[in-house]
């Protein structure tokens, strides 16, 4: 399957995440903003109809990043943003999860991006280890953003399974973002019941943390002989079996670099022999 449903938008299955856009940690602006424009644009270009953001990815840098290179946008493309947290001057991550700073959350995206909805946005939960009031309270919030029309799906990011079994005795969910790879695969039971009731899971840190000053993923030893059996990097190995996980798995790798874009999106044509599978598989 190349693609898979998100909040009624049928996606390609490797998308673009923004969050490598903007400066280092995620603050001020790009690099090099000619090339940031470039490969939003190339990666629209190559097919690409699914873009992840945030409005605290800068702050600001991001969306303001994309309207510059893709508005007014293809009437196919989802964009779809998080909401829970902000950004202090230092760049530190502050919680910012009330029912009112949720609002006010998905409706800077919608002022920034220049969209009167978006395809979905994600709570993304900083605090609640299980559901409770203020998970209900929260989810409140985003099923009102839906019945308003501001988003066409609500999403959750960073939950446990018992958060997304309660979430869907309220609301349909469009998407789920939780940390999963290779060799982190505590999520599983939230993939499973993803792909049971047809939701899109979109896992983060599918190439290892990058707080990580070694990253576990990229350098482990079956990693590494994958990719040069294969004659492709390591980043390239660990996405195509990410894809090939689930047929409800969507990727967002993202990138400032031109090249690297290529070869993110050249995974969506590489599948996997057994034999690299099979030794991926068992890495858990």
């Amino acid at each position: 399957m190349r693609t898979f449903t998100l909040a009624g938008h049928d996606v390609r299955r490797v998308g673009f995440g923004a969050m490598q856009l903007p400066g280092p940690g995620v603050m001020g602006p790009p690099r090099d903003r000619d090339q940031a424009l470039a490969v939003l644009r190339r990666a629209v270009e190559a097919g690409v109809n699914h873009i992840d953001t945030s409005q605290y990815y800068g702050p600001d840098v991001s969306n303001e990043l994309i309207h510059a290179a893709l508005h007014p946008y293809a009437d196919d493309l989802a964009l779809v943003s998080k909401v829970g947290a902000r950004r202090d001057d230092k760049g530190g991550w502050q919680v910012w999860d009330e029912p009112d700073e949720l609002r006010q959350g998905i409706e800077d995206n919608l002022r920034s991006l220049e969209v009167d909805q978006l395809a979905a946005v994600n709570l993304r939960l900083m605090e609640s280890a299980e559901p409770d009031q203020k998970f209900a309270d929260q989810l409140g919030a985003m099923i009102q953003a839906k019945e308003d029309g501001l988003i066409a799906g609500v999403g959750l990011s960073t939950i446990s399974e018992a958060h997304l079994r309660y979430a869907l005795e309220q609301t349909e969910v469009a998407c789920v973002q939780n940390s999963y790879n290779v060799l982190d695969r505590s999520s599983q039971p939230v993939l499973d019941l993803c792909l049971e009731r047809g939701i899109a899971f979109v896992p983060y840190f599918p190439l290892g943390s990058a707080f990580h000053q070694v990253n576990p993923v990229l350098t482990h030893a079956e990693v590494l002989a994958a990719a040069e059996r294969l004659d492709r990097t390591p980043a390239q190995v660990v996405l195509a079996w990410t894809l090939s996980v689930a047929p409800n798995v969507l990727v967002i790798p993202g990138t400032s670099s031109l090249d690297h874009l290529e070869e993110n999106l050249a995974v969506a044509d590489l599948e996997l022999d057994q034999e690299t599978k099979t030794a991926l598989d068992s890495l858990v």
